[in-house]
């Protein structure tokens, strides 16, 4: 048993404290603005209005974060869609791992599309250094977000970890919340979706039992996340261009509430979830392979190919991957039009950058085209059914 107050330095805020971080929410002219960008039709007053009646976090997440979401797809999306919904009981707690290409719309999407088809929405795994200002802490915390501590020394990471870790299992096991994770630390940046070990480590470490019973408890589900148009697109492009020719490129937090304003405002076309089935039956099956760290690179792969199998391509993945080979191996998935509308939208992204276009061009091909080369050399694990 777990108990809670061990939590309190990274949990997400309680129904008692809603009170009171409203209030100083109410009172942040930098929240407020934040909060006109994404509801451009209210006026001040009708943002502060709308907190008034506010008592919960169950209210917070629907009266504000869901219409907000859902105001999201009405204007930056051409629809959200889920499949696998079947494979999830309700009233019991998953942990769901993701692929993760945006800061803020991944989760809050997937919470969007569980909460309308009457499931409890997740706790929402964040990184310490997306809390950059005040009010961001106080509004993630309240949407029920627990913090993954970022830029600390190593002593202070493996402790950290281990809260974090039984933070996970204590949220899951007591509370019966149900939790979304990114299967790597940060977004992808290049489209290879990939789990990292480090994080499978992190959750081994608060188990008291053997491998296939601590990951047993875990009840994780992989879900496939797929943007038409990535939001973030040309701000991949050029983070991934000056980390290859600028050895003193540094991102900065102000990069990081830039990328998360752009993937809430900016187009994303289609986007499409895919639930897979928990991978609990199959992990007594991981623990026969003898060495530790291979039965967690074994779950790794299980978790990956599950990913990649069930990540919907659009045609912008297949005319990428066309045109980044100059092949038309995939030219029967896509029209004349959607590829002249892909190459107009890549101009219309790359065309403000600075540095080689020929780069550039490589790079943000890449993105869209690394899960068509995912799919082509998918191969079942040996030990899944």
């Amino acid at each position: 048993m777990f108990i809670e107050s061990e939590f309190d330095t990274i949990r997400p805020y309680k129904d008692s404290e809603v009170p009171e971080v409203l209030n100083r929410l109410r009172k942040d002219e930098a929240f407020v603005r934040f909060a006109q960008q994404l509801f451009p039709e209210l006026k001040e007053d009708n943002i502060i209005q709308a907190l008034d009646n506010i008592d919960s976090i169950e209210e917070f997440q629907s009266q504000f974060i869901i219409k907000l979401a859902q105001n999201l797809i009405k204007n930056t999306t051409n629809g959200v869609t889920i499949e696998g919904l079947d494979n999830l009981e309700k009233g019991e707690s998953y942990l769901f791992i993701s692929d993760h290409r945006d800061i803020i719309l991944d989760s809050a999407l997937l919470n969007v599309l569980l909460h309308e088809n009457g499931f409890d929405t997740t706790e929402i795994a964040i990184g310490s250094n997306l809390l950059i200002q005040p009010w961001i802490s106080d509004l993630v915390k309240l949407n029920k977000s627990f913090v993954v501590n970022r830029n600390i020394s190593v002593r202070q990471m493996l402790e950290s970890s281990k809260q974090l870790s039984s933070y996970i299992r204590y949220a899951l096991s007591q509370k019966k919340s149900s939790i979304w994770i990114a299967q790597r630390e940060g977004r992808t940046k290049d489209g290879d979706d990939r789990t990292q070990l480090s994080l499978l480590k992190m959750l081994h470490i608060s188990g008291s039992e053997d491998f296939a019973t601590n990951f047993k408890a875990l009840r994780i589900v992989p879900v496939a996340i797929s943007y038409e148009y990535e939001p973030c697109d040309a701000m991949k492009t050029m983070e991934l261009y000056l980390k290859e020719t600028d050895s003193k490129y540094q991102k900065t937090p102000k990069d990081d509430l830039r990328s998360m304003l752009a993937g809430l405002l900016n187009n994303k076309g289609r986007v499409h979830f895919s639930i897979n089935k928990p991978i609990a039956p199959i992990i007594d099956t991981i623990q026969e392979v003898e060495a530790p760290n291979d039965q967690l690179k074994a779950l790794a792969e299980v978790i990956d190919y599950r990913i990649h199998k069930s990540f919907k391509l659009w045609p912008d993945n297949y005319i990428a991957f066309d045109l980044l080979h100059s092949t038309n191996d995939f030219r029967d998935y896509y029209s004349d039009e959607e590829k002249d509308n892909f190459v107009k939208h890549m101009d219309k992204k790359l065309n403000p950058l600075e540095g080689n276009r020929a780069m550039l061009n490589k790079i943000f091909l890449e993105i869209y085209a690394n899960p068509v080369k995912n799919r082509k050399k998918l191969k079942k694990p040996n030990f899944v059914s």
